[in-house]
């Protein structure tokens, strides 16, 4: 059996079902396709982790209609300290330099995955294969199609790969990968604390990696809430782990100090390797990858989900413009467009976030000097400061419509 759609997504994660949204909201018949339940994806042993959105990609959320019901959920990100383990000299963020807006808000993915479940729900227009496995893509003729593992075909004009570092759609599709692999992994868990952290994001270097505290709304009976993102190395990592109760609150402790009084570890707990993972395109015959599919980096400043929000928009706008002109969505000259107006951003942020995970991950006394005293530079420079500012909010450079806060 065949099924015809406009666009198949294949990946009903966080990146792919915004896609999906957006698309549907504008009228494209869209199938998504995951090989999990929405209801396992929503679990909370699935997926403890949060998300920081920028200011950028809230605008994208609100286009598709999404960010309303999680808005009640999102901790504005007031200001961002940024230091050099126990160094005198910071940089200090602070969102009232560049107008009224938060730097960005961190939200818990398991409620950004409901929000976007209960939008698709919504949409007539878009159909949700899951659990569903692709196990074939064909994509050279004049139309793409994917052959799920129970012998169902889906066709489309265009397949786009959403499915995570790993893709499946990528490696059926020819396209080959650069980067390599961090010995360093990010442990992530949630950190109660017994005083507020005021909508403060910190960013501490330290000789393993960034520790990063990234403030939550508090719980229903008032608890203080942050995000952790630690990075450790391959060594040490394990051990750290393996750690429980007063051994681990104390390591956390140690590494946020006592601004926020004391802390202790409220969980879940997950922990993954960290890796730079570029894809040599991001378009084939009818195919597009956005997201991890496309582009994985170092989490050094949060920007991952973002970059493929900044995918999704762009994409979102060719093709529903496409769609309103009668035009074939799968079109060479469309995927050439998307392809050259987001490879130079993503490749920019992965160099980055390498530079600065080597330049600050090592405990060398000349490049340690250096960088506290070009932290403590750029502090000095407000014009500097607020270009760096609108970059991390997504608010600079060529934007879409959507991430100009523009319906498209």
């Amino acid at each position: 059996m065949m099924e015809r759609y406009d666009v198949t997504v294949v990946g009903g994660g966080i990146a792919g079902t915004t896609l999906a949204a957006i698309l549907g909201g504008a009228g494209l018949k869209v199938a998504l396709i995951e090989r999990l339940a929405p209801s396992a994806l929503e679990a909370p042993g699935y997926d403890g982790r949060t998300t920081a959105i920028t200011f950028g990609s809230r605008r994208v959320l609100e286009g598709a209609g999404l960010w309303a019901p999680l808005a009640g959920h999102a901790c504005p990100i007031a200001d961002i300290r940024v230091a050099d383990s126990a160094s005198p000299l910071f940089l200090h963020f602070d969102s009232r330099e560049v107008g009224d807006d938060p730097l960005g808000s961190i939200v818990e993915n398991k409620l950004i995955r409901r929000a976007l479940h209960a939008r698709i729900a919504e949409l007539d227009s878009v159909t949700q294969i899951a659990p569903a496995t692709v196990s074939a893509l064909e994509s050279a003729g004049a139309v793409a199609q994917v052959t799920l593992a129970d012998g169902r075909v889906v066709s489309s004009d265009l397949v786009v790969g959403a499915d995570g570092r790993d893709s499946f759609i990528r490696q059926a599709a020819g396209i080959e990968t650069v980067g390599w692999t961090y010995k360093q992994q990010a442990i992530v868990t949630i950190m109660g604390h017994e005083r507020p952290h005021g909508n403060v994001a910190v960013e501490n270097f330290l000789p393993a990696g960034p520790f990063a505290s990234l403030p939550m709304i508090d719980t229903a009976d008032g608890v203080h809430r942050s995000s952790i993102v630690w990075t450790e190395t391959l060594e040490n990592a394990p051990l750290y782990l393996k750690l429980t109760g007063d051994a681990f609150d104390a390591e956390l402790q140690r590494r946020t100090g006592d601004w926020m009084g004391r802390v202790w570890e409220i969980g879940p707990r997950f922990s993954y390797p960290l890796q730079l993972r570029h894809a040599k395109r991001y378009v084939a015959p009818r195919v597009a990858l956005i997201a991890d599919a496309a582009h994985v980096i170092h989490p050094i400043a949060g920007q991952g989900l973002n970059l493929g929000m900044r995918d999704i928009a762009l994409l979102a706008e060719l093709l529903i413009g496409r769609r309103r002109a009668g035009l074939d969505l799968g079109d060479p000259m469309l995927l050439a467009r998307y392809e050259r107006e987001r490879r130079v951003d993503n490749i920019a942020f992965s160099a980055t976030t390498d530079i600065l995970d080597r330049l600050f991950s090592n405990d060398i006394a000349p490049i340690r000097l250096a960088r506290r005293a070009g932290l403590g530079a750029v502090n000095r420079v407000p014009p500097l400061r607020r270009f760096f500012m609108r970059r991390a909010m997504g608010a600079a450079g060529a934007l879409s419509r959507l991430g100009r806060g523009e319906a498209i």
